[in-house]
């Protein structure tokens, strides 16, 4: 143990003096993630609410054969703005994005209305004009209103009750709390609090293997009378500890910055007191174990820094992949797949959010499992460093 605590102090004072390695380790990861996904999060908050509350302008050709029509679109801030367009030009007008829709009266309008015959009208939409979808979704849910109600009324002028249209009514019951609505919005929180420690150990795995044997370091180290198993150890513990530093000011980092995000606004809440912060901090520090051991193995088995370095870019992205299967298949913590690294620390982060505590068994598999899938890493990391090779 004394050969281990004097490599792991020895390792932890020297990238302390090392500003790249504190900064990126223990700064720029730890802090630009939580400060651009609360940026992000705050600003489309603040467009939605705003897109909700401003008036939608629709450009309407040939608007005097409804006045209805746009009468009612008007009671619900609809700015109508009568144009002369034919169909090339509202095509036109619409792919140029110069309006983000035109309604457009048929001449028979007036006429079918009158016969109790549908009478269409024609709206020119652009799919691919994100800004516009939900004024798109507001008008042409107001003109399906409009049409709802004529037919009400065509109803009552002929004796026969409305009701006779609705013979089923849903009545719908949310169960949903502000919680777990949130986890909607949250999704990618697991994902970027895992990267985020993975990153602030990366340069330091880098250094202590690849860094020294390039300064010509290692090879003295290693002929000192101590087990290299020792030394390695004390290396991986180093590892580690960066990447619990990183992982502690990530997740105290989301859980303020969070709290500014006026999620508030849009019926959800997230709450990360400091025994929730702890819990999540707990449930993602076994994961630093594999990242070591992963990124010691790949430090011992290339021949120069910039080698690691580029092999450690892409393998940082490989712990998150589970994470990728989660979201497009809908996948539900089991017994099972709490036995998958990364993935059951997803699981377990998203139960936080939602105040739903997960079975003790199921985080028992989740620590189990990822600690011995990390113990391996650090087994097969311990081989390379037996081999004369690691020396270059």
């Amino acid at each position: 143990m004394h050969a281990i605590l004097a490599v792991f102090v020895k390792e932890f004072v020297e990238n302390l003096r090392e500003r790249r390695t504190v900064i990126s380790a223990l700064v720029v990861g730890p802090l630009l993630g939580p400060f651009i996904f609360a940026a992000v999060m705050s600003t489309s908050t603040r467009v939605g609410m705003q897109a909700s509350d401003e008036p939608v302008t629709v450009a309407v050709a040939h608007a005097q054969r409804a006045p209805n029509l746009l009468a009612y679109l008007r009671q619900y801030r609809v700015t109508v703005t009568p144009v002369d367009f034919d169909d090339a030009a509202a095509r036109a007008a619409v792919a140029a994005h110069a309006y983000a829709l035109v309604l457009d009266i048929p001449p028979d309008f007036g006429a079918r209305l009158a016969a109790a015959a549908p009478a269409p009208v024609t709206l020119y939409t652009d799919a691919s004009n994100a800004n516009a979808a939900s004024q798109v979704e507001r008008v042409r849910g107001l003109i399906g209103r409009y049409g709802e109600e004529l037919g009400r009324l065509r109803m009552f002028a002929r004796g026969v009750d409305p009701l006779v249209l609705a013979p089923l009514v849903v009545l719908d019951i949310d169960v949903s709390t502000p919680e777990t609505r949130s986890v909607r919005a949250l999704g990618m929180l697991s994902y970027l609090i895992l990267l985020a420690m993975l990153i602030g150990g990366m340069y330091l795995a880098i250094d202590t293997t690849a860094g020294e044997r390039e300064r010509g370091s290692l090879e003295p180290l290693l002929t000192v009378a101590v087990p290299r198993w020792q030394l390695l150890l004390g290396k991986i513990l180093t590892t580690c500890a960066y990447m619990a530093l990183s992982l502690t000011i990530t997740t105290i980092a989301f859980a303020v910055l969070l709290h500014f995000s006026g999620l508030e606004r849009l019926g959800m809440s997230v709450h990360l007191p400091p025994a929730v912060v702890l819990r999540l901090i707990l449930y993602c520090l076994p994961m630093a174990l594999i990242g070591a051991g992963l990124m010691t193995i790949i430090a011992a088995a290339t021949r120069t820094m910039r080698e690691a370095q580029t092999y450690l870019g892409v393998m940082v992205m490989v712990p998150t992949v589970p994470l990728v299967f989660a979201s497009i298949m809908g996948l539900r913590p089991t017994a099972w797949l709490m036995l998958v690294p990364s993935l059951s620390q997803h699981f377990l982060i998203m139960s936080v959010l939602r105040e739903q505590m997960l079975p003790w068994l199921y985080v028992l598999l989740s620590v189990v499992a990822t600690l011995a899938v990390g113990a391996a890493l650090c087994a097969i990391a311990g081989r390379l460093y037996y081999r004369e090779k690691i020396l270059g």
